[in-house]
């Protein structure tokens, strides 16, 4: 029990009182041992978790509930929206403390909800639990679906690719910045508090076979950009004049800042990506090249440095 009166069971209850959006993909939901998920014939099932944790991925006294609550769905949105699946189903387990705030929570899960019913993700199950100290955690699961051999894959990219990234970079750390400083954002939208998953992007790159390699930017374009590098055995040269910085960002919030959640993706020379894909801008920012060298360089040959983040680094 909470001090304000509140058990597990009771808890569990309000969340599935509140749980209101359904998937056709999910034939058992909150209620009982397991979920129950529907799988299609030809389709295949990806999985993603991330780990959200006060005071590192949000802050009470920086973030409002509802963002804290959106955030942590958006990242697994984002890693389901790289791969061109389709969401179905997520899985929310928390650890709060005892005599947790209530009205925060309901905040969180409001938050959390009003994201999954724009996606028609159905909240099938999770658990929670009391935390040994004072912050809050929250491990979400998002369960995607999509054609057999049809994902797009950090692996793929070739010499002679271009390399695109949807939408603006840097927003998310700049909007951070402010917050920690305690001044009022100035840029466009909320990319930081609100961060929007490029769902529609990739499932039209999913369909339409244009992506030799994507993935989304969570770390930082300089960073993440190296992992389909590696993953693909090629070299990347970029063009910084063609970064798309978001209003009120620097180059280096948009080389490493993070958290943007947009895709980052490499197409064959003879394809032609529109500028825009499902209404969200699409900037070439680089080619993919062979050779000896660094892994990512800028024109002339100067690497770019991977400075995004990197936990335990």
């Amino acid at each position: 029990m909470t001090s304000a009166g509140t058990g597990e069971l009771e808890l569990i209850r309000r969340i599935k009182a509140n749980t209101r959006t359904r998937n056709a993909g999910v034939r058992v939901g909150i209620g009982d041992d397991c979920a129950i998920l529907k799988v299609l014939t030809g389709q295949e099932v990806v999985v993603t978790t991330d780990l959200c944790l006060e005071g590192r991925h949000f802050r009470r006294d920086w973030h409002s509930a509802e963002s804290a609550g959106h955030r942590c769905l958006a990242r697994g949105l984002s890693d389901v929206a790289a791969m061109g699946a389709r969401p179905v189903a997520a899985f929310l387990s928390v650890a709060l403390p005892r005599g947790f705030d209530e009205g925060w929570f309901d905040g969180f899960m409001a938050g959390f909800q009003a994201l999954a019913a724009r996606y028609d993700v159905e909240l099938a199950g999770g658990d929670t639990g009391e935390a040994t100290g004072e912050e809050i955690m929250a491990d979400v699961v998002v369960i995607g679906a999509l054609n057999k051999m049809r994902a797009m894959r950090r692996v793929g990219a070739r010499v002679g690719d271009g390399i695109f990234v949807t939408g603006s970079l840097g927003g998310a750390a700049a909007e951070l910045k402010a917050l920690a400083e305690g001044v009022a954002w100035a840029g466009s939208g909320h990319p930081q508090t609100f961060p929007e998953p490029r769902m529609d992007v990739g499932l039209t790159l999913m369909r339409r076979g244009w992506a030799t390699a994507c993935m989304d930017i969570s770390d930082g374009l300089s960073s993440d950009l190296r992992q389909i590098c590696a993953a693909s055995g090629v070299r990347a040269e970029v063009d910084l004049d063609r970064i798309p910085m978001a209003a009120g960002a620097t180059l280096e919030q948009a080389l490493n800042g993070g958290e943007d959640y947009e895709l980052l993706f490499t197409a064959m020379a003879g394809v032609k990506v529109p500028k825009q894909l499902a209404a969200v801008w699409v900037t070439r920012i680089g080619t993919m090249i062979g050779g000896e060298g660094p892994l990512v360089q800028v024109a002339g040959g100067e690497e770019l440095l991977a400075g995004g983040w990197e936990h335990l680094a």
